[in-house]
């Protein structure tokens, strides 16, 4: 991973990751090094404000094309809008007091660009205990009727993030993507209140059968599978051990436990209060209670029916590669583990420094489903 802030994992982390999303419209690569100049890799608060910096103006420039007509530029430029906005958010406190606004006008800023699309996506609003969970579904351009895979992020990341990349690597493959903020992420969790939970099966099967009762004129429900990234590794294998319905499971970056992926943390980790947020806990201490239950031992992996493929990099420093190691000796069904080696670009968290090398593992789900 290229480290932008020799020494600083985090921040340099996350310029990776805005400068992959480029790739595929999250931003532009001379914007997201101007917003890394302006980062004090030492101050929480001056990673915020490089972001609202430079996502505060590129909304308004958004607005602008909009204004004039120039709708495809205005598309292009909402989505780099939101990708930034998004980015300010991530870091800010809880209690910040532009935490909130700064994740609606990110959100507002993807909304806007989506209407410009050629193939709109569909916002969904699956019922869930008294409230809701909200996604989009992204359809393949001339496509009757696609397999969709429903997929969850990770910790409490946005659903609109899923697009890119994911979301058009599989439209790209003839699939669908069902891009879903889950309990304890993006809107479900900042405006539902709806936090996470280790039977997240339950989440799972909520979307399912809202795609049985509800998309059936939209997509194939009889081919709908289940992913996830990062922490949703744990998510998305869960979801599969539990529901058999679906068709295949992606794990994108493996989690066999997410209590060993914490227990060895500080409660001064810089991701500490988020988890703290997600689990509804008030304290480091019970947010470790609450995670000893989002594990995949005790047979939970064994359940695991459908096809799998679980992809993993050697270099990941967030959850380290034994989870990928661990995950594949427990499984029973048709399975494939991939792991990026050390060394290799793409050999990271999630290949965020290499989204090239997930090509793989969206060649062997189109395959199967």
């Amino acid at each position: 991973m290229w480290h932008y802030f020799p020494g600083q994992y985090m921040p340099s982390y996350q310029v990776n990751r805005a400068l992959t999303q480029a790739h595929y419209g999250g931003g532009e690569f001379a914007e997201i090094l101007e917003v890394a100049a302006d980062i004090d890799p030492n101050n929480r608060e001056s990673y915020n404000e490089a972001w609202l910096k430079k996502g505060n103006p590129v909304y308004e420039l958004a607005e602008e094309f909009k204004k004039n007509g120039h709708y495809i530029s205005a598309r292009r430029t909402y989505l780099r809008a939101f990708n930034y906005l998004r980015s300010a958010e991530f870091f800010m406190k809880l209690g910040h007091e532009k935490k909130i606004p700064t994740y609606l006008k990110a959100r507002e800023a993807f909304l806007k660009a989506i209407k410009y699309f050629d193939e709109k996506p569909l916002q969904v609003e699956v019922p869930f205990e008294g409230s809701f969970l909200p996604g989009y579904l992204f359809k393949p351009t001339g496509v009757k009727n696609p397999p969709v895979m429903v997929m969850f992020g990770g910790l409490d990341s946005l659903a609109e993030e899923l697009y890119f990349g994911i979301g058009q690597h599989l439209n790209e493959r003839g699939i669908a993507l069902l891009a879903m903020d889950g309990p304890g992420q993006g809107a479900a969790l900042r405006l539902n209140n709806i936090h996470s939970r280790h039977d997240y099966n339950v989440a799972g099967t909520a979307v399912l059968e809202y795609c049985i009762d509800n998309l059936k004129d939209e997509i194939d429900t009889g081919r709908i599978g289940i992913g996830a990234v990062s922490m949703g590794g744990y998510m998305a294998a869960r979801c599969a051990a539990f529901e058999p319905r679906f068709k295949v499971c992606m794990i994108f970056g493996a989690v066999w436990s997410y209590y060993q992926v914490w227990a060895g943390r500080p409660a001064t980790h810089p991701l500490a209060e988020i988890v703290e947020h997600i689990m509804d806990a008030d304290s480091y201490d019970q947010v470790l209670e609450k995670l000893k239950g989002f594990t995949l031992e005790n047979g939970v992996a064994e359940k695991i029916s459908m096809p799998t493929y679980i992809l993993h990099g050697e270099d990941d420093k967030q959850n380290f590669v034994e989870h990928a190691y661990n995950l594949e000796k427990h499984l029973t069904c048709e399975h494939q583990l991939e792991v990026i080696p050390k060394g290799e670009s793409g050999s990271q968290h999630c290949q965020i420094d290499d989204f090239t090398k997930t090509f793989n593992m969206y060649d062997w789900i189109a395959e199967r489903l």
